[in-house]
């Protein structure tokens, strides 16, 4: 018995919304059930990334396979929930480590919401094809990506690094300083103690500091300033030395932290003043929380 014509359309529907069932996928690609088309190269197994994970990838983008939109590159973004049909971060959370893939998404939304271009630029039009070519490094959560990237600015400057502690020790020792270590490398030394009250991941807290390099001479100072800065503390905002650091002090302590390079700022400085892989000493009063 023939099925009708109609019931044919109505199970396909119905196929569609389960298995991505696209009579208008491009051949060898698959949709989701979001209009996402999509076709793996390689994949592996094991677990897939989270919403908020940081996601090292190879990356690139095109339009009608000739107009470059990202060249292709090496970058970090975090994986958010798709913003629209067709986004291309739904895409990415169906990948594991080492895969590669290429989605096809919709040109006009992508402009939109993942560039901010609210309108189409001028020399494409709704129909042009926008690939995205997308290889899986790694992916981690968030909290990770500051000692990951310390250990990657260690691993790819070992003798700067050895340097680093060596310079640190015999300032210390001309010095007469009495510092204690921490796992990553900071030393710290408490000059006044607090009330004992610490601050957490996330509070806002306001720091007096005057920062020096390894000779003495000062590239900043708040208390030049006459006003403390305020961040929130472990996010990032600040070098992972500082963030480290005012973590171990009480509301009104005052210290002085030794940050190597690669808590500082690393292999390219900052700012004119501060060289690469300049050791910095931070003296630093935690004001509030």
């Amino acid at each position: 018995m023939k099925k009708s014509l109609l019931m044919v359309t109505a199970i396909c529907m119905m196929l569609s919304v389960f298995t991505g069932c696209n009579n208008n996928a491009p051949k060898g690609y698959k949709a989701t059930k979001n209009g996402l088309y999509y076709h793996f190269h390689e994949m592996n197994q094991g677990e897939l990334p989270n919403i908020g994970d940081l996601i090292e990838l190879t990356i690139s983008c095109t339009v009608n396979d000739t107009t470059p939109i990202i060249p292709a590159s090496k970058n970090i973004l975090q994986l958010a929930a798709p913003a629209f049909q067709s986004d291309f971060m739904e895409g990415v959370a169906m990948m594991h480590r080492g895969d590669s893939a290429t989605f096809i998404t919709n040109i006009d939304s992508t402009f939109k919401y993942t560039f901010n271009v609210p309108q189409l630029p001028e020399e494409f039009n709704s129909t042009d094809v926008m690939r995205f070519e997308v290889k899986v490094l790694d992916f981690y959560p968030e909290s990770e990506y500051v000692n990951k990237m310390v250990e990657g600015i260690k691993k790819n400057h070992p003798e700067e690094t050895e340097r680093a502690y060596a310079e640190m020790q015999q300032y210390f020792a001309v010095n007469h300083i009495v510092a204690t270590p921490t796992a990553s490398g900071l030393y710290y030394v408490m000059t006044s103690e607090g009330n004992g009250e610490m601050p957490k991941h996330g509070d806002m807290v306001k720091v007096h500091y005057t920062g020096k390099l390894m000779d003495g001479t000062v590239f900043d100072s708040s208390i030049e300033r006459g006003e403390p800065i305020e961040f929130p503390l472990g996010v990032g905002y600040v070098i992972p030395g500082w963030d480290e650091g005012i973590m171990l002090m009480s509301k009104g302590e005052k210290g002085v932290l030794y940050i190597p390079y690669y808590l500082g700022y690393g292999d390219r400085g900052a700012g004119g003043v501060i060289p690469p892989f300049a050791n910095l000493i931070f003296e630093v009063e935690l004001v509030d929380f």
